[in-house]
């Protein structure tokens, strides 16, 4: 494993588990590097020096250094796994509208939302959850008569967009109202070699375990 690309990450961080499913999915060798951010590791000197940001994941690819999740699947794809990232101008341009999306309304929606209640961040709940909202109904009306976000087979925009819709529930958004998206969802577990993001149980999580 010495020559593998390495992924520091975080076991709860979505962002983390964007590059490392990503990885499996794409059957690209790879070694797991968990950070404790409990003692700080990644506000360590050596942490810095890859990431000035202190956040995970940060990817390894022997001189190559990458950090941000989305930019970390570019990267492998165009290097290890480009079937996962369309080379037409319209199907690009399209993973990177649904890359926006992740970066932007997911962010601030479902992992802002999930962060209040896993993390206690100190977070608007009430602007996570509408913002959530607004991603949940681009991803359904996007998913309408579609297996897949852009063409006809997953790509990076399926795969950075999965973590934080995928446990929404644990930041009290529900999937119910969203047919397209649990199907989505069911058919991204259902790929070889997907792995699962540790769940927690809190927020409607925690709601569904007590009853």
């Amino acid at each position: 494993m010495s020559n593998a690309v390495r992924i520091h990450h975080f076991a709860k961080s979505g962002h983390a588990h964007r590059a490392l499913v990503f990885a499996k999915l794409a059957g690209i060798a790879h070694e797991e590097v968990p950070v404790d951010l409990a003692s700080g590791a990644h506000k360590s000197p050596e942490f810095l020096a890859m990431n000035p940001n202190g956040q995970v994941p940060v990817m390894e690819d022997g001189d190559v250094i990458v950090s941000d999740s989305n930019a970390i699947l570019v990267y492998l794809a165009r290097t290890y796994a480009p079937d996962w990232m369309p080379s037409t101008p319209v199907d690009e341009a399209n993973v990177q509208r649904w890359l926006t999306l992740a970066a932007g309304e997911i962010a601030f929606g479902s992992c802002a939302a999930r962060l209040i209640t896993v993390f206690d961040a100190p977070l608007d709940p009430v602007f996570a959850d509408s913002t959530a909202t607004k991603a949940m109904q681009k991803l359904e009306h996007g998913l309408e008569g579609r297996d897949w976000l852009v063409g006809d087979r997953p790509t990076i925009a399926d795969v950075a967009n999965y973590s934080y819709t995928a446990h929404a529930p644990e930041g009290n958004v529900s999937l119910d109202p969203y047919p397209n998206v649990r199907a989505w969802l069911a058919r991204f577990e259902a790929l070889p070699g997907f792995q699962a993001m540790p769940a927690t149980a809190v927020g409607l999580v925690a709601e569904l375990g007590a009853r």
